[in-house]
């Protein structure tokens, strides 16, 4: 079961942490979908415990929020190597190692390979507008020919009789 004290902790929640000196903006803790986690703006990063969500002090908080966010527990890899400055945008221009491959990325716009020219043609394109494929016609189902019955005839004393 669940203590009253426990109850009363639950009901507090989500609990502010405290005010990054550095920006002034509040720092909250509280236990979401996905476990305990903490929030500061729109950053957000996990906690290892749900005990946490009760015991972390600001500047352990802050020292949280000073590593690199990890993603799905993988630490964000810096560029292979940086390109230079796109002409179009005045970004710069950096080699990534991506989940099927390296790709060429100004931090706004990705590509493959010919990093200039793909991002100026990606950005002349516009945003991608997928279209629905026609459902393919399904062929009719083939009938079998019955064979006509032949018609056999027996004979009997005077009469034809066909059966």
């Amino acid at each position: 079961g669940v203590s009253l004290e426990d109850a009363l902790k639950l009901f507090a929640l989500p609990r502010i942490v405290g005010i990054d000196p550095a920006d002034n903006i509040e720092i909250t803790a509280q236990n979401g979908r996905y476990g305990p986690y903490m929030t500061k703006a729109k950053d957000s990063r996990s906690l290892d415990t749900e005990d946490q969500i009760f015991s972390i002090t600001l500047e352990e908080a802050l020292a949280k929020y000073a590593l690199p966010k990890t993603r799905r527990g993988a630490i964000v890899k810096p560029p292979l190597r940086e390109v230079g400055i796109d002409p179009s945008t005045q970004l710069n221009m950096v080699i990534k190692e991506g989940r099927f491959g390296p790709y060429v990325t100004d931090g706004e716009t990705n590509a493959a390979e010919r990093a200039s020219e793909l991002l100026s043609d990606r950005r002349a394109r516009g945003p991608v507008v997928k279209k629905r494929k026609k459902a393919a016609k399904k062929a009719a189902p083939k009938k079998t020919a019955k064979k006509k019955a032949k018609k056999e005839v027996v004979e009997t004393s005077d009469e034809e009789v066909s059966v």
